[in-house]
């Protein structure tokens, strides 16, 4: 244990501006999981049906009426912005989550609006698996993040019509996690751009988002500052300034990635939306897509009812959650069996997913073998499948879940 503690720590003390340790605890392991090449495709190809699936909805949705996206959870304020389409793809970055069964994998959710996990998969498991004498599955996805990450700020310049735009990658400075993150895209992009925190910028109502020196930002990258809570905020004279920052974006006076269709593709009740268009057999999706959707997605719906009829366990989740926040789950007779105990989005609508358990594998510590559950997240960059990598921990992944890197033996 000891000489685990030591490798351990010597590996990730060379790793620059990353976080082997979150709150305290162990998160970065020093360890491998093994995987064939075969695998690594399984996941791309499950990957890119299950994006096809989601980037068609988005287009979708983003036409219906008012009142279908009220139902579906979204607030009254953001329905303009949600119509917007600023830029070719629905999410620049997106991740999926999911669960390896028997027979295929099934996807719980997908986090397209502000999904972390960037750095540690596009970068650190390749340094890993190295170490570790196996090879990146995730070799030449930092090249394709990079490109990416250019490309949509690329295109948000002409979507305003500005020549040489102010960039600002911005995210809560005390944030380890989410600064670290934002500036190792930052990094990727390459070009002139700044890294100011949250609370330096400040919002003048119709004119602008304004940097600590009062210059004018044109691109704001703000990979870990949520839509949900942004339209909440609120400075010290209690102004909206959340709702002033959308109030930009909609009359192009400033531009945003993730875009505005990545938080339409991150509530959660898309996924019954989705299922609930299977189930009916829409002719909206063509025959092999309904097949993916089949093999892929989970039965979800805005009610429990259809799961206390089946007798079938089931996951409650609030439709903006983040990190197993909130989330509950309840066994076939429709009783509670596990909850998260941290409860920031229980003012939120639910969905309620169909539980399947995750698979377990053992895991290299510094306390010694461990026992957890495995998610797999798996990123699609520029609507196409990228970097995949695990997460290890409880029966609900949380923020204390592990980051477990993963190789192909040579």
């Amino acid at each position: 244990m000891e000489t685990q503690r030591i490798r351990r720590r010597n590996f990730y003390r060379e790793i620059k501006s990353f976080w082997p340790d979150l709150y305290g605890e162990e998160y970065a392991l020093y360890d491998i999981a093994p995987i064939t090449q075969e695998e690594a495709e399984e996941i791309r190809v499950c990957t890119h049906r299950i994006g096809n699936i989601f980037f068609k909805i988005c287009d979708l949705l983003r036409n219906v009426e008012s009142n279908t996206l009220l139902e579906l959870g979204f607030p009254n304020e953001t329905l303009d912005f949600l119509r917007m389409k600023t830029l070719n793809h629905g999410s620049v970055i997106a991740r999926l989550d999911l669960i390896k069964t028997e027979a295929t994998y099934k996807c719980i959710e997908m986090n397209a609006d502000t999904p972390t996990f960037i750095k540690e998969l596009f970068l650190v498991n390749g340094l890993v698996a190295k170490d570790f004498g196996y090879r990146n599955p995730n070799e030449s996805t930092e090249k394709q993040l990079a490109k990416a990450v250019r490309n949509a700020i690329g295109s948000s310049a002409k979507w305003l019509s500005e020549v040489e735009p102010y960039i600002v990658f911005t995210a809560h400075e005390e944030n380890i996690e989410d600064k670290n993150t934002v500036l190792y895209l930052q990094e990727l992009y390459g070009l002139p751009s700044r890294f100011i925190s949250l609370d330096k910028l400040t919002i003048q109502r119709g004119e602008g988002l304004f940097d600590e020196d009062g210059r004018k930002i044109d691109i704001l990258y703000r990979q870990t500052y949520p839509i949900e809570s942004m339209i909440l905020d609120k400075d010290d004279s209690d102004n909206p300034i959340g709702l002033w920052l959308i109030e930009l974006i909609e009359t192009k006076k400033l531009a945003v990635v993730n875009p505005p269709s990545a938080f339409l593709l991150q509530n959660k009740a898309i996924q019954a939306v989705i299922w609930g268009m299977h189930e009916n057999k829409h002719p909206f999706f063509s025959k092999e897509e309904h097949q993916w959707i089949e093999q892929y997605f989970l039965p979800t719906y805005l009610e429990a009812d259809h799961f206390h009829e089946t007798k079938t366990p089931y996951v409650k989740k609030p439709i903006f959650g983040r990190e197993g926040d909130t989330v509950q789950i309840f066994n076939s007779n429709g009783k509670l069996i596990l909850e998260e105990q941290q409860k920031s989005y229980d003012h939120l609508p639910s969905i309620f997913q169909q539980y399947i358990e995750l698979p377990s594998a053992n895991y290299a510590t510094e306390s010694g073998i461990k026992c957890g559950h495995i998610l797999i997240g798996s990123f699609l960059v520029s609507g196409e499948p990228s970097a995949f990598g695990y997460r290890v921990g409880g029966k609900i992944t949380n923020n204390l879940s592990c980051f477990l890197p993963a190789g192909i033996k040579k």
